[in-house]
């Protein structure tokens, strides 16, 4: 119990320390400035259905709506730090995840166009094991994850400026067999 507590506090300030001026980041990851935990109706846990915490999911349907259906973490410029915007995005999928122990999780690490081949894969890979140091964090087993990096080498937008730019610097939570 008092390992989970301190896991707990761990996450706490390494999420703390990556906060954003809210002025900047908007009001949450899911539009609704929810704070992370917080539960959305009697059935649910994190944001996450009670249905889909049977333990026999090896994903979350696509259909599936809300927090849980976010499944990409953004950076900041040349950092690893994962924002306290997405706090409960990840606190999601580590429920689900837990709870569903056929769920395998790849962390896929991407960088923008800046910075040389090796530099943006080596980012890549830093920003995809941050969300995993995190999800662990959270009670996620680490077997049912993987990191692994892309670097520039699949963008979600093609273009050379901020706004592309900031679409590019993501780690995307794919579930095996999606």
């Amino acid at each position: 119990m008092k390992k989970y507590a301190i896991y707990g506090a761990l996450l706490s300030v390494l999420l703390s320390a990556c906060a954003q001026d809210p002025a900047k980041t908007g009001d949450g990851a899911d539009g609704k400035g929810q704070a992370a935990g917080a539960q959305t109706s009697g059935a649910s846990v994190n944001g996450v259905d009670g249905s889909l915490l049977k333990g026999n999911l090896s994903a979350p349907p696509k259909n599936v709506t809300g927090i849980l259906a976010q499944r990409v973490i953004y950076f900041d410029y040349d950092s690893a730090a994962i924002r306290s915007e997405f706090r409960a995005v990840l606190d999601a999928h580590a429920t689900f995840t837990k709870a569903n122990p056929k769920a395998k999780l790849n962390l896929q690490g991407h960088a923008d166009e800046r910075g040389s081949r090796d530099y943006n894969v080596a980012l890549g890979q830093r920003r995809a094991e941050s969300v995993n140091k995190a999800m662990g964090l959270l009670g996620v087993n680490n077997g049912q994850m993987e990191a692994v990096s892309f670097g520039e080498e699949k963008p979600a937008v093609e273009g050379h400026d901020e706004a592309a730019w900031s679409k590019n610097r993501r780690v995307e939570l794919r579930y095996a067999g999606e």
